[in-house]
């Protein structure tokens, strides 16, 4: 059936459908039979897949060719296998863990996509209900308002003023107006998609008014489902830190390369032998040093923490939607926040009004009202008109009585630019026209007003009485809004707001109240210590915003707060200038909230911007970090938004912001902890063979980087943040991971743990020979690998924070702990468990020489702590007096 062809009636005849839309029975009926409403989604990699795709990293394909080369070896030699079976056995848990991983991150994103999934207002049983998207069926009853997605294609049924944007299908960006009118064909033509004005479809975005529409088909059935059958959702590529992890891992792989050749080539000539034996010797011996400089699992360890990061966030109501937040957040210097809801508890109550009759007003205000009373009386829809309709009830005027009394005919629906709203009604058989706006706007269109049960002219006076009500009110904290009426002599034929808003007599002004939340002070005051300038722009009155901004210390002085009209007074390069002057942006246009974003960066600023309509989107996504509100917000303002806020609070951004800046913190200890880890490695392996004797075998280094780097760089990952994370200044954006003695610290730490472990090489093979002597040694290799083990878990210890001494941490890391506990426990058993030991070629050494070892290996801790302690002197030196 075309349904753009049929009337409303055929169309719910067809579907077996009404104006209350189906029941829940038969809706659950519908969904089991004809599955949900979603777009196909990409084939999911199979285990085996990702199995065999760990298993061709360059890396992984250098240790099979070792275990090969070791096998061939073996057979030649008919000595053991065990240098295999441990290469191998390695190569396979690291490809069990990256593929464990990999699920993990991928639950992370499935547990945000369902936190973030799109709901839609549906009529069932004739009651309102907010379902998710996917549970659509054919027949649904769906109600539509500016800002919202359209959820599946759908017939209208009711339109007012109602406007689309079907740009994803027809590449048309004009908003088109729709209707409920039956469509006819043209010349026995079909009628494009573009022209089907009754109808909307999945993908296209309402930008103007409000309607109903039963929906007639959903998922791979709908308009978008066709030209969507082949194309998969992807997720996000890979964020800027993760580009330059694997930039530094392409880096790392080429210069192992080229030492790996020279040191081949050098112990081939230092040998002067071209035996089997000895080139494969050599070969193993180059491995090793391949295996020791590679941190294989960084960028695996970076993603997990991220994604643990991102879970974390989600289940305390910030939904990262883009990983890349998470970096730009630890830089955030401005954050932009709307007022209403935001900052304040969104729970609006009318406390005060001005007007000649109270019970007249209400009923204005509640019938030129889109919010409705639910069965238990309460209102819903947007929280100023709910707040409303609860007015009137609270007056004993039930919406819904009213609304019987006095059906809607027509309306203009609220627009921003012109800040008002008007409904016309049939009433006793009179026609009369509510409208309700900000009072300024309103009082524009008003010739007359209310006074005494009496009509009277609109002079001067009066008007003055008016404004200095709606002045009092606002200096009170109270969003004004005010009401007019205009009696019609018959049913208007024009229902646009340039022909009702005019001739209208002035009823009164309602004073509502949107109560601060009380956790917001402190998190504002967290943001100042942090470094990070809170703003609030709002659409509200001067008066308004600034009390609310000064009773949340956003700003100290009324000269720190300009509106949108005195904006538009002044250029982009004086805004540029200045606006670090201003903390409040009052009586706001969403095009004002692009300029002050804009002008922000221009300053050099990363900002955030919150924001919930459907014309905050541009201004959303010209921020550094976009932010969607949750429970208002529209499905556009979520879509473009970087992070969604699921309770739509301020303190919620600014734990964010803390977060972002643990998780970047974390990542910077991991990074740094994991390198300084394997150039310790290199440089000990390096000097061993120019110095003509083995300190550790591939082995070897593959249980260190497994056991001793990969848990201790994940517990890292978990630490909690440091006390002054909320007392520094934000990261400059272009500032790399190795800046701020990071990458210092990765040298001068790798160096020191690779003379521990020679130095713990040198007594071992002193206690087994009694000589100084540069030759191999089994006690020397073994007391190298206990000490390089446990001095890189130690050092674990060190990294807890870059600069700050550990002694003085306030928090534990129970974690860090537990990694410390097993990797001791297995060190310890691979030396001295005979039949391990022999596997990995480690003589029995003596307690004596298992101290020497630990001791060597704790004293990284002192070592650091003073090079630390250096720093912070030096520092503290460079501050002003």
């Amino acid at each position: 059936m075309k349904f753009y062809l049929e009337d409303a009636q055929a169309v719910f005849k067809h579907f077996q459908s009404s104006e209350n839309g189906l029941s829940g029975a038969e809706a659950t009926k519908r969904l089991n039979d004809n599955g949900k409403n979603k777009l196909i989604e990409a084939k999911k990699i199979s285990l085996f897949r990702r199995f065999i795709n760990q298993m061709i990293n360059p890396m992984i394909i250098v240790l099979i060719a070792a275990a090969i080369v070791s096998a061939i070896t073996a057979i030649y030699t008919q000595e053991s296998f065990a240098d295999v079976f441990i290469i191998l056995f390695v190569v396979l848990l690291n490809a069990i863990l990256g593929v464990v991983q990999e699920n993990k991150a991928e639950k992370a994103i499935e547990a945000l996509k369902e936190m973030a999934a799109a709901t839609s207002k549906v009529l069932r049983n004739g009651q309102i209900l907010t379902i998710r998207s996917e549970d659509l069926v054919v027949g649904d009853i769906i109600l539509l308002d500016a800002g919202d997605a359209v959820p599946a294609d759908a017939r209208i049924i009711e339109s007012a003023s109602l406007k689309a944007e079907e740009a994803p299908l027809t590449g048309e960006s004009v908003p088109v107006d729709k209707e409920t009118a039956t469509l006819k064909l043209l010349e026995g033509k079909d009628i494009t998609l573009g022209d089907r004005s009754n109808m909307v479809y999945m993908g296209s975005v309402i930008v103007y008014g409000r309607g109903k529409a039963i929906v007639t088909a959903t998922g791979m059935d709908t308009e978008m489902g066709k030209i969507a059958t082949s194309i998969a959702q992807a997720e996000e590529g890979e964020t800027p830190l993760q580009r330059k992890l694997n930039q530094l891992g392409k880096l790392l792989t080429i210069l192992v390369l080229i030492i790996c050749v020279f040191i081949f080539v050098f112990s081939m000539i230092r040998v002067g032998s071209f035996d089997t034996s000895v080139m494969i010797d050599t070969f193993l011996l180059a491995v090793s040093l391949a295996v020791a400089a590679i941190p294989e699992g960084l960028v695996a360890v970076v993603t997990i923490v991220l994604s643990i990061g991102v879970t974390k966030m989600a289940k305390n109501n910030a939904v990262i939607r883009r990983l890349t937040a998470v970096e730009t957040l630890g830089c955030t210097q401005v954050i932009c926040s709307d007022k209403t809801g935001t900052l304040t508890q969104n729970k609006m109550t009318v406390v005060e009004y001005f007007g000649d009759d109270e019970k007249f007003l209400a009923t204005a205000m509640a019938l030129c009202n889109d919010a409705e009373l639910d069965a238990n009386n309460t209102a819903i829809g947007e929280p100023t008109e709910a707040a409303l309709v609860n007015y009137a009830t609270k007056l004993g005027l039930n919406k819904n009585t009213l609304k019987e009394l006095a059906p809607r005919l027509g309306e203009a629906p609220f627009d921003s630019s012109r800040k008002m709203m008007s409904t016309v009604h049939l009433k006793d058989k009179q026609i009369i026209q509510y409208t309700k706006g900000a009072p300024d706007e309103l009082l524009k269109c008003c010739k007359f007003m209310q006074k005494d049960g009496v009509i009277v002219p609109l002079d001067p006076q009066l008007k003055n009485e008016i404004l200095e009500a709606n002045k009092n009110f606002a200096t009170k904290a109270l969003r004004v809004l005010g009401a007019a009426y205009r009696i019609w002599k018959e049913t208007p034929t024009d229902y646009s707001p340039e022909h009702l808003e005019n001739e209208l007599v002035f009823i009164g002004l309602t004073g509502l109240i949107d109560p601060v939340r009380p956790e917001v002070l402190c998190a504002i005051n967290h943001c100042k210590s942090a470094g990070i300038k809170p703003v609030m722009i709002t659409g509200d009155h001067k008066d308004t915003a600034t009390a609310i901004a000064l009773e949340l210390e956003i700003i100290s002085e009324h000269s720190e707060a300009i509106t949108g009209a005195e904006l538009d007074n002044i250029s982009d390069e004086e805004l540029n200038t200045t606006i670090n002057r201003y903390s409040v942006f009052a009586r706001v246009q969403p095009e004002h909230k692009v300029r002050i974003v804009k002008a922000w960066k221009t300053k050099g600023y990363i900002t955030a911007m919150t924001g919930d309509g459907v014309n905050d989107a541009p201004a959303i996504k010209n921020a550094d970090i976009g932010i969607g509100m949750g429970i208002t917000g529209t499905d556009v303002t979520k879509n473009v938004a970087d992070m969604v806020l699921a309770d739509d609070n301020f303190a919620t951004i600014v734990a964010a912001v803390k977060e972002g800046r643990r998780i970047y913190d974390n990542i910077r200890k991991t990074i740094q902890f994991l390198l300084a880890s394997n150039l310790s490695e290199v440089i000990a392996i390096f000097v061993a063979t120019v110095l003509g004797f083995t300190i550790l075998h591939p082995v070897h280094i593959l249980w260190i980087n497994l056991i001793t780097d990969a848990f201790p760089a994940l517990a890292l990952g978990m630490e909690k943040g440091e006390a002054d994370l909320m007392e520094r200044a934000p990261r400059d954006a272009k500032e790399g991971v190795f800046a701020k003695g990071v990458g210092t610290g990765v040298v001068y730490q790798g160096l020191t743990v690779a003379v521990l472990t020679l130095i713990a090489y040198f007594i071992g093979h002193y206690i087994e020979s009694g000589v100084w002597e540069i030759a191999n040694s089994e006690d020397g290799i073994t007391m190298a690998f206990l000490t390089l083990s446990m001095a890189e878990i130690f050092h674990s210890f060190n990294l807890r924070s870059l600069r700050g001494s550990i002694f003085f941490l306030k928090s534990q890391n129970i974690y860090l702990y537990g990694s410390m506990a097993v990797s001791m426990i297995l060190t310890a058993g691979v030396i001295y468990i005979p039949a391990l030991a022999n596997l990995f070629g480690f003589a029995h050494i003596s307690f004596f020489e298992y101290l020497i070892a630990m001791s060597l290996a704790i004293s990284v801790i002192p070592i650091v702590e003073i090079v630390k302690l250096c720093q912070r002197t030096y520092f503290r030196a460079k501050l002003p007096k």
